[in-house]
């Protein structure tokens, strides 16, 4: 798992390869990204938009932005959390993905909670450290 935290918002990411989903020989691979984010600060806050960076494994940067996540613009007040799945396919047998959302504090003030950097792996990728 994956995690972060940005001004009290802890974002925690786990990915998972879709091999079902998946079809290497075609060059389609498959993940799913369970988050969640949780209010661990003093504020009530609102996820306003999403912004993702998703890089394959040629390097290829794909920018996503949009209002809310999967629909929705969740109002977490503190000890509260939101949690949610989603997905994305690439050309290439890895990848990764980074990002954040805008979070707006009761207060009216908007920040940027980060989304931690989370590596898409699949057992199609050869594995080298270094």
């Amino acid at each position: 798992m994956y995690q972060e935290i940005t001004r009290g918002i802890r974002v925690s990411v786990n990915p998972t390869y879709l091999e079902g989903q998946s079809d290497p020989s075609q060059g389609h691979y498959v993940w799913a990204y369970q988050v969640t984010i949780a209010n661990e600060g003093p504020d009530t806050v609102q996820l306003l938009t999403r912004h993702w960076k998703i890089t394959d494994g040629r390097g290829q940067l794909h920018e996503v932005q949009g209002p809310g996540v999967v629909g929705e613009q969740p109002v977490l007040k503190p000890g509260e959390s939101f949690e949610y799945t989603s997905g994305t396919p690439l050309s290439t047998p890895s990848g990764i993905m980074a990002g954040s959302y805008q979070m707006q504090a009761s207060s009216g003030e908007t920040f940027d909670a980060v989304v931690p950097a989370f590596s898409l792996d699949s057992p199609h990728e050869a594995r080298r450290v270094n």
